[in-house]
Formats: structure tokens, sequence, C-alpha cells
């Protein structure tokens, strides 16, 4: 099959591509419902589960309003970009004037659009009808979550390439996300670590995810640390992204 190489990136290819991925996903109520309703109903089953002593829902709910959109977006993004890689639909789509760069970046922008929505509704949950009590602004508690969800959308995209069936994507969730979420913090300071266990985690950016998180529910104002958990999430996201793009292929072998 001959193939057309693809100009410069370009931000009209990256939007018609988004725009399919998301007609897509139209069809598609249950994926839908994982990537949107899941982490709201896990949010509301933690809540509960806590019930006798709300302050421990306060300490770790907010971390895991970020970990949640982390792992919903990673399971999906990788699942539906290998499908599309085994039904030969990406082979199609690359052999046309599109990048690997465009169809990337279409898909982290597809996913996150979702991710803005199912952030948007598990933030408002978890502050305005659960109680989480949050000394900061909501909307950095938002923040914090969309690019928490769009590192998942990028860590999917990454794994997808390694992987030659949906079943082998879904194995990689112990390799990449289990680890992350025993080093991150969330069960135990990090200091508490071994050193060689709290080096590791600080090279990990689910870490950071809940450090920042950290940062909004105990300070009302905006603070250095805060910034620099931001910048490191956002930083990996597009640093993963990139990665993605080079190990893209365009079928299974």
């Amino acid at each position: 099959m001959s193939t057309t190489t693809p100009a410069a990136f370009s931000g009209a290819r990256t939007t018609a591509t988004a725009a399919r991925v998301l007609r897509q996903l139209r069809h598609d109520p249950r994926t839908i419902a994982l990537m949107v309703l899941v982490p709201c109903l896990m949010l509301v089953l933690l809540r509960y589960v806590f019930d006798a002593s709300p302050r421990t829902f306060d300490n770790i709910g907010a971390s895991l309003l970020g970990i949640f959109p982390l792992i919903t977006m990673f399971l999906v993004t990788s699942i539906a970009t290998l499908r599309e890689r085994t039904s030969g639909t990406l082979e199609r789509l690359l052999a046309m004037p599109l990048g690997k760069a465009d169809l990337i970046a279409g898909y982290a922008l597809a996913f996150g659009a979702v991710a803005v929505v199912q952030s948007a509704l598990a933030t408002g949950l978890a502050v305005w009808l659960l109680g989480l009590d949050v000394t900061g602004s909501p909307w950095l508690l938002l923040l914090v979550a969309l690019l928490d969800a769009l590192l998942g959308t990028a860590l999917g995209l990454f794994v997808s390439a390694f992987a030659a069936s949906e079943f082998q994507a879904v194995q990689f969730m112990p390799a990449v996300i289990f680890p992350q979420l025993l080093l991150c913090g969330l069960f135990t300071p990090r200091a508490d670590m071994h050193p060689l266990l709290e080096a590791v985690s600080d090279v990990l950016p689910m870490s950071y995810a809940v450090d920042g998180m950290d940062e909004v529910l105990r300070h009302t104002e905006l603070t250095s640390v805060f910034l620099r958990d931001v910048v490191i999430v956002a930083g990996c996201a597009l640093l993963v992204l990139a990665l993605g793009a080079a190990t893209l292929r365009r079928r299974t072998d």
C-alpha cells in the first residue's frame, strides 16, 4: 500500500481526528459510562465506606479524585487505540496525509474533552454533594484532576503500541499503574518509605498528582509546591504523548 508523506503538524487534521473519535464514542454508551460515571460512583462508595469517619474521606478523597480518572482514562484509551490498530483503521488513516503526531494529538484532544466532563462531574460531586472539605479553591482541585486524566490518556496511548491484544493492554495496568499507586504517598508518606522506594517515587508522575491534591486540600493560597506539581504532571503528559507518537505502529504484528 502506498503512503503519502504528511506535511507538518496540522491543527485541521488533528481536529478532524478528534471529531471522528468523539463520534465513535457517542455510539458506545458503555465506554462513556466507564469514563464519566465510574469515577463518580467510586467516590460515592468511598464516602460511605468511611461514613463513620468523614475526616478519613477528607484525607484521601482528594487524592483519589485524581487517581480514579487517571486509571479509567488509561484503560479506555489503551484499549480504544489498540482496537483501531487491530481493525486496520490505523493503517488506513496513516496511509492518508495524516501524521503520527496528528493522530496522537487528535486522540488526546478527544479524550481530553471527555476528561473535562469527567473531572468536572467528579470534582463537583466530591466537593458539593459528598462534602469533601477542601481548604483551597475547588477550581485548583479540578485542574489537577483534569491533568491526571490527561496523563492517564497519554499513558494509555503510549502502552497501546506495545500490546498485541486488548487483553494485553489491560495487563499493562499492573506494570504501569499499580507501582505508582503504591508509591504515590496515598497509603503512607513518601518520606517514611525505604530510601530506594522514595527515590523511585520521586520520578513517578502520580506522586506529584497526589502532592498537588494535598496542597489544595491544606492551603488556601497558591503555593510554589502546587505549581511545581502541576508543571511536572503536565510535562509528563506531554512527554508521554511525544513518546506515543514516536512508537505508534500502523498495525499489530
